[in-house]
């Protein structure tokens, strides 16, 4: 049982909030769960969701990179939705078995690359910051554009596993 019930369906639902819905259910394909929170804010849900598919679908990162940012960002939160609904996207993006069991249970090597990202993931979840090594090494493999969108995918994710976690249907 959540603390905010999920809108899981159009029925009741006001114009505003209708339109929403339908929205993110066409750009989607299918209602995903923190839409279903947000959407009790529908001025919130769709820019929300428009953000997600430029973090997604628009950035220069790897895809590998990106996905493995998502998972260590939903792992970092306790956000089980991140972790299981990006799983599969990790694996067809390439992200090495190895580092999943890293991710998911702890011991296991990690290549210079992945260290280098899950360690400014995790470092900007903890502290909301990185200090200058890890900002040097991901700037050093990604570039000043990389470490922005490296760290707007981590804000984005945080966001939605915040919206989840307060309704507990993280």
């Amino acid at each position: 049982m959540t603390r905010i019930e999920l809108i899981t369906s159009r029925d009741g639902l006001d114009d505003d909030t209708a339109a929403v819905f339908d929205w993110v259910v066409e750009s989607r394909g299918q209602m995903l769960r923190p839409f279903e929170v947000l959407l009790h804010a529908p001025a919130l849900a769709q820019p929300v969701a428009e953000l997600g598919h430029v973090v997604r679908y628009e950035s220069r990162l790897d895809p590998a990179d990106r996905e493995l940012a998502i998972l260590t960002a939903g792992k970092a939160h306790g956000c089980a939705f991140v972790w299981d609904s990006h799983l599969d996207h990790a694996r067809q993006a390439g992200v090495r078995e190895e580092a999943i069991s890293v991710l998911a249970a702890g011991p296991g090597a990690l290549s210079v690359r992945e260290q280098t990202l899950v360690g400014f993931v995790r470092s900007l979840v903890a502290g909301s910051a990185v200090d200058d090594d890890t900002y040097n090494s991901a700037a050093s493999l990604l570039g000043s554009a990389g470490v922005v969108e490296l760290a707007t995918i981590v804000g984005y994710y945080t966001m939605l596993g915040y919206a989840m976690s307060v309704a507990e249907a993280c």
